[in-house]
């Protein structure tokens, strides 16, 4: 719900979002928060809702096959989907702040987490275990990726002078009928 009021979002009439979150949130109309996985949605069904909208998660729900799941779920619940994250190719690793971190091995990841104040991460406060955990279960995509996880999809690149920072998947829209565009 923070996310959508930082963005502005003015609630209008007839409108429901509902969260799905590994937790529950307090939320109040026209949000609904319930409980869930973005790679298990069986609690709902086909076409359920009109857009599934995703910021920056689905490099957080696991290795290729879990992405592969999330996206075929955001397929099945929804007639158009919109699904964001980072580039995998922007120099600059944006969970971590380090440049290059998402091509380093994972020991190294874990060893720089714990020694040093990295992004979202405060070294003292993170032990080990965990930040070989976080470095391991960030799976950054590139648009190759998406391309195969959103078959048909519009692929929109957020460019920051020049350089592709993160990648959107567009489905279920086109600019004319039967005229789908292949990137933005």
């Amino acid at each position: 719900m923070d996310y959508w009021r930082m963005m502005g979002f003015l609630p209008t009439s007839g409108v429901s979002i509902t969260l799905v979150n590994l937790l529950t949130a307090a939320v109040s109309p026209p949000f609904h928060s319930v409980i869930g996985d973005a790679r298990d949605l069986a609690q709902f069904q086909d076409r359920a809702f009109d857009v599934a909208f995703s910021n920056s998660v689905i490099e957080h729900v696991g290795g290729a096959d879990d992405q592969q799941r999330m996206a075929s779920e955001a397929m099945r619940v929804a007639s158009h989907y919109f699904v964001q994250t980072p580039n995998r190719y922007f120099p600059v690793e944006p969970h971590f702040l380090v440049p290059g971190f998402q091509f380093m091995p994972n020991g190294l990841k874990a060893q720089l987490v714990t020694r040093f104040d990295l992004g979202f991460y405060a070294a003292p406060e993170i032990p080990k275990h965990e930040a070989r955990e976080h470095a391991r279960t960030i799976r950054l995509l590139s648009a190759s990726d998406l391309r195969r996880l959103f078959p048909g999809c519009v692929l929109y690149r957020e460019r920051i002078l020049g350089i592709t920072k993160s990648l959107m998947a567009i489905g279920g829209w086109s600019d004319r009928p039967g005229t789908p565009r292949k990137e933005w």
